[in-house]
């Protein structure tokens, strides 16, 4: 199976594949889109809207979790993640994707093992899970942390049904 992860942002919005083959996890590709802060709003979304489907259209994901929305302390940063993030929705839908989304904290917790673990730590981590020499931007490592809890739980939830313990979880609606 292979699962794309993203890490909206209206600046830059990381994105990263990773493929699940029984327990093996592996690295397909991951990537920032940078948009220019001197654009509007909307030419940004618009910019980030089209290199995801690109994104989309070259690696043929057959799921895609997104980072869900966390409490900002400023309310134009966090209206600007909310369209950044609707962007990203939009792209997987168009695509006949199921989306997920995932809390940070949730993300940190099943990469590292706690919920307050910094990026740098995640980096590490998720280069550590997919065997990468060299990582790729933060926001693409964040993308690739999704990307892999959204691969364990889906194939947690697939156990679960072979075993007839299936449960469904926020993440998985």
């Amino acid at each position: 199976m292979i699962v794309l992860g993203i890490d909206p942002g209206s600046l830059h919005t990381g994105w990263g594949v990773v493929r699940r083959a029984g327990p093996k996890l592996s690295y397909v590709a991951a990537g920032t889109i940078d948009t220019s802060k001197d654009d509007e709003l909307p030419l940004r979304l618009k910019e980030i809207y089209e290199a995801l489907c690109a994104v989309i259209a070259e690696h043929a994901p057959e799921a895609m979790a997104v980072e869900d929305i966390f409490h900002a302390r400023f309310a134009g940063s966090a209206l600007k993640l909310g369209h950044a993030r609707g962007v990203a929705l939009l792209a997987g839908a168009n695509a006949g994707l199921s989306v997920a989304a995932y809390a940070p904290a949730l993300v940190k917790r099943s990469i590292a093992g706690r919920g307050q673990a910094d990026k740098a730590q995640v980096a590490r981590i998720v280069g550590a899970i997919l065997g990468m020499r060299e990582l790729p931007s933060v926001d693409a490592t964040d993308a690739l942390a999704i990307a892999i809890t959204h691969a364990q739980a889906l194939a947690s939830q697939g156990l679960a049904a072979r075993t007839g313990r299936v449960r469904t979880t926020k993440a998985a609606r």
